[in-house]
């Protein structure tokens, strides 16, 4: 699977690119990646809703995905809100969204986790009413050494066609097969002086809350 070599800017979202501003600080330029406990963004708790949160269990393409934070309302993206909170974590991706969903998405997961960088997604997807909703995805990994032991991901769902459902909007129906759009690794990390224009397109982007 081809991932493009991408600097920041590549996030639409602003939320999403805060969150990598703080993972980029708190890695620094002499680091790969930081601790687990140097990546503490001070705006997070309204993005929580949005964010997942895994240990890392195993090496290579062996390595799985334990859940330890899910979102209130991934948990619904995905149609999994009707399981309790406290059994929504503690539980392997694999087994949470199932081997189709896995396997169109693992890579994301494990090139985060080889190359110890942000990856980036973004895919389209269809509501339940049929609106075009963007997907889009970050990973960031954190870890001491070249090893990584966690993943934190940021999922926002927008659509230029104004409000949609967000229930099973990533649910195992054929009607919502994603399409990839972009799937990049963040490994550059300063934005080039040319790109404030493209940024601020970015900024006028209406997410759902």
């Amino acid at each position: 699977m081809q991932f493009e070599s991408a600097d920041p800017s590549v996030v639409k979202s602003i939320r999403q690119r805060y969150l990598l501003n703080e993972w980029l600080r708190a890695a620094g330029k002499q680091r790969t990646m930081p601790p687990p406990g140097d990546f503490q963004p001070e705006q997070v708790a309204d993005e929580l809703v949005d964010m997942m949160q895994y240990e890392v269990v195993g090496h290579g393409d062996g390595a799985r995905f334990l859940i330890t934070h899910e979102g209130a309302r991934l948990a619904t993206t995905y149609g999994s809100d009707h399981i309790e909170p406290a059994q929504r974590t503690n539980r392997y991706l694999d087994d949470a969204i199932g081997p189709e969903r896995y396997a169109s998405v693992v890579a994301l997961y494990r090139a985060c986790v080889a190359r110890q960088r942000p990856t980036y997604s973004i895919s389209t997807v269809q509501d339940a009413d049929g609106k075009d909703v963007s997907y889009e995805r970050l990973l960031m990994p954190l870890g001491d050494g070249n090893v990584v032991s966690q993943i934190v991901g940021s999922f926002k769902s927008i659509s230029i066609e104004g409000g949609f459902k967000v229930s099973n909007l990533m649910g195992l129906r054929p009607k919502a097969e994603p399409v990839t759009l972009v799937r990049a690794i963040i490994d550059r990390q300063f934005v080039p002086a040319a790109a404030p224009a493209a940024a601020s397109s970015s900024d006028e982007i209406v997410e759902l809350d």
